[in-house]
Formats: C-alpha cells, sequence, structure tokens
C-alpha cells in the first residue's frame, strides 16, 4: 500500500525524494508529503492528491529544489486508512514542538489507547490518523537518543508499521523500522535510501538490506546501525537486487500495465529456464528443499494466497490432484489465520504472494508453522519477508510488476505450480512418459502465449462491442472455472465494471436472473474437458437474450458460431489453457478500461502491495 522514501546523501534531498516516490505511485495513493532538515530545522510539505501536486507545491514553496541544500529528509504517499485523503492527514506527522517527523505504512491497532494517554497528559492532535499518535509518542519517549526513544514508542505499540523518522536535535540521522510493512535500506556510493520497495532505490544502488520485524535501524552518512525494538545490536546480510531501473519504466507502452502483458513470454522464460530435467521427465526445484522421499510423504497441499494469488492457487488445486494425486485445498489466507485450521506434519502449505509482503499470507505462514506444518513460499520479490520466514520455495523471477492489476505474477505462479505438480507427481505416481510430454509443453508455454498475444488486435475489437456494458458475468468449469473468476477481477479492477466470475454449473442457481441484453457473459470454452457442459450454459444465458464472448480453440468446429463473438486461442492441454486464456482475458480488460477512459496503472482505492489486514 502506501509507499515510504528516506534519503541521505550528497544530494537534494528533496529531489531524490520525489524521483523516489514517482517510483512508487503504482502502490495506490491519495496524498503525498515530505520532510526535510536544512540547517537543523525541520521544512514540511504536504498535499492530497498525487505526486505532482507535491511537487508543484514544493517548488512553490521551497523553490529550486535541485539547488536546494538539504541532505536528508523523509517522504510518503499514503492510502487513506483512518481519516480521509486530506493535506492534514497526508504524511509526514510532526510533534507539537515541530522537532520530529515521522512516515509510516500499516495499522497502530492499540492507538486510541495510546491517544488517550497522550491527551491527558496534554498533547493535542492534528489529524484523524493512527501515525500522528506515534509521533507523539516518540517525542515523549525522548531523552537525547533518537533510536532509544524509537524502540522505547514502538515497545508500546501493537499493530504493524514500517516507519522512517528524522529528529532536529540529531540531523545528521534517520532512523527506520519495521514490522509486517516492509523496509529496505538501499547503500549507495556516498548516499543511503530508504524505502518500501526497492524499485525506489534501484536508481541509486543495487546492494540493499531488508529490514527483519521489529528491527530498527539508524542510518547516519557513514554508518548503518541495525539493532532490535529493545535495542540490543543485530545483523543483517547485505542482498543484491538483480533488475535495474529500466525494468520499472514503460519503455514506449500506453500503461504498465500493456507493457508487462506483452513481457509474459520473456517472463515465462525466465520462470521455467533451467527448471525442467528432460532426461528425467521433471521439474528441478532446489528452492523447495525436499526429497523426494518427503514428497511421497506429503498428504495434503493447502495452497494460501489473496485475490490473484489465490486465483492461482486455485489452478494449482486442479494440478497437484490430478498430476500427483495429492488432496489439494485453497484458502483465502485471512481466513485461514482465524478459523484455526487443523494441521499436520504430513501437510505442505504453499504461500503464494507476488510481492512477498501480503499481510493476510504472512499470518497465514505464521499460524501453519506454528501448527506444525511443512511452509513453502512462492514469491516475486527476492529478499522479501514470506521468502525468508517460510526458508524453503520458489521465486518466479518475473521482474518487477509495476501495474496494480497483477498480470505476468499470475500466470508465472501458474506455471511454476504446474511444475510443482509435475516435480511432486514424477515422485509419486506419474510415469516418465506422462512426464516427459509435460515437460514439453511446459517449455512452449512462452511461445503459446506469443501467439495469443499476436491477437491483440482481434481482442481489442472485442473490447469494443462490450466496453458500454455495467455488468458482466464469467463462467467456466474445471480449469476454467479460477480463470474465469480472475478475468472478472481484472475487468472490475481496471474498468470499475461490475465483474462476476462463476463456475458455469452456478450460473443457473441465482445469477440467471440477472441476465438481460445489457449483461453480457464471457464464456470460457476451449477444447478441453468441461467443453459442452459450458456450451450448454452457453444457450441457456443466449435463450435470456444476453450477448455472449467466448473464448475457444482455434479451429475448434464444435463450437464455431456458438456465439456471436470470439476469441481463438492457441490449441494447448487442460494443464496449459488456464495460462493462454488468462493473458486473453488481461488484453480484453485492459482494451474495456482503455475505451472507458480509467486509469489503468493505478485504479481508484486499490494498492499494489495490501501490507495491512
Amino acid at each position: 500500500m502506501c509507499g515510504i522514501v528516506g534519503y541521505l546523501g550528497q544530494k537534494s534531498a528533496p529531489e531524490a525524494l520525489l524521483n523516489g516516490l514517482k517510483r512508487l505511485e503504482y502502490r495506490g495513493y491519495d496524498s503525498a508529503g515530505m520532510a526535510v532538515l536544512s540547517g537543523g530545522k525541520l521544512r514540511l510539505v504536504k498535499r492530497s492528491g498525487k505526486v505532482r501536486d507535491l511537487d508543484e507545491a514544493a517548488r512553490l514553496e521551497w523553490g529550486d529544489l535541485a539547488g536546494d541544500s538539504s541532505r536528508i529528509g523523509i517522504a510518503h504517499t499514503r492510502w487513506a486508512t483512518h481519516g480521509p485523503p486530506t493535506d492534514v492527514n497526508a504524511h509526514p506527522h510532526v510533534d507539537p514542538s515541530g522537532r520530529f517527523a515521522l512516515v509510516h505504512n500499516g495499522i497502530i491497532e492499540n492507538y486510541r489507547a495510546l491517544k488517550a494517554g497522550l491527551e491527558a497528559a496534554g498533547r493535542r492532535f492534528a489529524s484523524e490518523t493512527d501515525t500522528e499518535v506515534l509521533v507523539h509518542l516518540i517525542a515523549e519517549c525522548y531523552e537525547n537518543d533518537i533510536i532509544q526513544a524509537v524502540c522505547a514508542a514502538l515497545q508500546k505499540v501493537q499493530g504493524t508499521f514500517g516507519i522512517a523518522v528524522l529528529c532536529e536535535m540529531e540531523p545528521e540521522r534517520m532512523v527506520v523500522a519495521r514490522r509486517g510493512s516492509p523496509i529496505v535500506i538501499g547503500i549507495g556510493t556516498g548516499e543511503t535510501l530508504v524505502a518500501s520497495d526497492a524499485s525506489a532505490v534501484i536508481a541509486h544502488t543495487r546492494q540493499a538490506i531488508y529490514l527483519d520485524d521489529d528491527d530498527v535501524a539508524v542510518i547516519e552518512p557513514d554508518r548503518i546501525d541495525i539493532r532490535n525494538i529493545f535495542n540490543v545490536p543485530v545483523s543483517r546480510e547485505i542482498a543484491h537486487l538483480d533488475w535495474d531501473s529500466k525494468a520499472a519504466e514503460k519503455g514506449g507502452y500506453e500503461h504498465f500495465m500493456l507493457k508487462e502483458i506483452f513481457e509474459q513470454p520473456e517472463s515465462l522464460r525466465n520462470s521455467i529456464g533451467g527448471r525442467l530435467d528432460n532426461a528425467l521427465s521433471t521439474a528441478v526445484l532446489s528452492g523447495l528443499a525436499v526429497t523426494p522421499r518427503e514428497i511421497a510423504e506429503i498428504g495434503r497441499v493447502v495452497l494460501v494466497g489473496c485475490g490473484t494469488s489465490m486465483h492461482a492457487g486455485m489452478v494449482g488445486e486442479y494440478y497437484f490432484e490430478d498430476l500427483a494425486g495429492i488432496p489439494s485445498e485453497v484458502e483465502q489466507a485471512a481466513e485461514f489465520r482465524y478459523r484455526n485450521p487443523i494441521m499436520t506434519d504430513r501437510d505442505l502449505v504453499v504461500a503464494i504472494s507476488q510481492s512477498g509482503e501480503t499481510a493476510d499470507t504472512l499470518a497465514a505462514v505464521r499460524e501453519a508453522r506454528q501448527k506444525g506444518a511443512l511452509v513453502a513460499g512462492l514469491c516475486n520479490v527476492v529478499g522479501s519477508t514470506i521468502a525468508r520466514e517460510t526458508g524453503r520455495g520458489i521465486y518466479l523471477h518475473a521482474g518487477p510488476e509495476i501495474g496494480v492489476a497483477s498480470t505476468k505474477a499470475f500466470t508465472c505462479q501458474v506455471a511454476v505450480l504446474l511444475m510443482m505438480a509435475l516435480k511432486f507427481g514424477r515422485c509419486r505416481r506419474l510415469s516418465r512418459d506422462a512426464g516427459a510430454d509435460l515437460c514439453a509443453e511446459i517449455g512452449r508455454i512462452p511461445q503459446v502465449v506469443s501467439e495469443v498475444l499476436a491477437r491483440n488486435d482481434l481482442i481489442a475489437g472485442a473490447a469494443e462491442r462490450f466496453a458500454g456494458m455495467r455488468d458482466f458475468f464469467y463462467i467456466g468449469r474445471g480449469y476454467m472455472y479460477p480463470v474465469a473468476l480472475e478475468g472478472a477481477l481484472k475487468l472490475k479492477e481496471i474498468s470499475y465494471i461490475h465483474a462476476e466470475g462463476y463456475h458455469a454449473a452456478e450460473l443457473k442457481h441465482g445469477p440467471i436472473a440477472l441476465l438481460e441484453p445489457e449483461v453480457p457473459v464471457v464464456a470460457l470454452i476451449p477444447d478441453i474437458p468441461g467443453k459442452e457442459k459450458t456450451v450448454g450454459n452457453v444457450h441457456e444465458c443466449q435463450a435470456r437474450k444476453s450477448p455472449v464472448l467466448t473464448l475457444v480453440t482455434e479451429g475448434d468446429a464444435s463450437v464455431k458460431g456458438v456465439s456471436e463473438c470470439q476469441i481463438p486461442l492457441p490449441r494447448v492441454s487442460q494443464f496449459v489453457a488456464p495460462i493462454s486464456a488468462a493473458v486473453a482475458l488481461q488484453l480484453f480488460a485492459y482494451h474495456v478500461a482503455r475505451l472507458r477512459g480509467c486509469p489503468i496503472d493505478q485504479p481508484r482505492n486499490l494498492a499494489k502491495s495490501v501490507t495491512v489486514e
């Protein structure tokens, strides 16, 4: 969600902060602000709206930013939780003396009790936020040592936080800390950067430190000192960031989402590359750190995730049962934590998260480990919290995903889950010949996706026919059911059209009552098992005068003319069909949103990384 940037170096702090904020705009936000120390005094500017509004306000108030003398500062983009998006509620927040400034991601769950105590001591609050309570608390705890004050304050806090703090009395120090909300420290030449996402520091350095929960770091011009919230020194390794700043740029595309849709052949090659063992007809996934005997002893696979990642898990459920014969189930990550799930040491829990920071999925990881299950992470971001806490898993290698609506992460998640199921199947019941066939098909996935992308103009034409609609139903069976859910999610995320995904058999158990000429249906009927039944559902929709868009297998004569509008897809098996169909639906959603003039990369009310429950 919200974005944090901090800078300490030899360049203009305001310029460095604004550049960092611009790289975090994709995360979703509704206000922005920054604070810098100049001549030992804090200067503050913040605005509701976009980073460009903050940029204009800073230049109006501070003048030429390139020549600004400030060398240390913190900045923030806020996604409103407590209080509406106003100038007053925007970060950074300061204490009444104006000597402390703080930016914060997360939620302080006990802020009401803390606030009541501070008000009883005579402190007055300017905003409606939970964050302002924390900067007051730090000021209250201050005794000539900012790191001691931050540690003392955080010991009283319940909830999640990623913070950066400045103090007038210690003008060459910045303090950062985290619990449940990511903080990365970029180590450059003569400069140090802090951010909630590596994309804000990658233009400056490839060397970074990821803080663990309850780490507190004090950053000075010549050193970084990391402690825990009890002020005890700890050690953290320096990681290498494996992508460059150009990967987070549009590269000539109108939107990040379109760029990332078209990057999928390369992303999938990176996810699949080096992971297929054609000699043994299996997959090589060393990050899982499990032996064939341990795989053979797994009694159940539980896949946990949220949103798009949960939909990928639903495809994975079919893979593990069909290919490996392992009973499998999918859990919404937030539900998993709170419903007291029954776990055994023969269960494998696979936590799926693009960012590796999703709060509900991280909580599910911790609950599963507490109950004795084997836990693996499936993440895109190297060094992310879920990757570190699981200690085993698979990186997607999809490259940075900037658009809020996930595209290449989803297809790479599905491809990796397919390779996991192949490996598990070969350790259990899948024959060598069947494994060889599947290896060959997995290897062709990038080419299949390229063939779907070649139909972009045709899909854009289909979008023109439906862009004016207000409601959609997406239907599918078997492997196409999770894709129907994902397709509907993509449409509602970026076009603001109400869309619902259903198992095709559920249509007549209620939703069919809503069908009419202004309610189109997108039906997924590639030539795989379940097609004939779904074709019957298409006829039911047409009988209610609903316009139908079908995704079909190219050359499948049995569905020729079954609907007034069709998108042909390459012929593939049921195992790869979810990927090719998902790419087509991503393009369809993109073009509908484009035709409606929607802000595709930054849809309202949404954030890229959901780090609060």
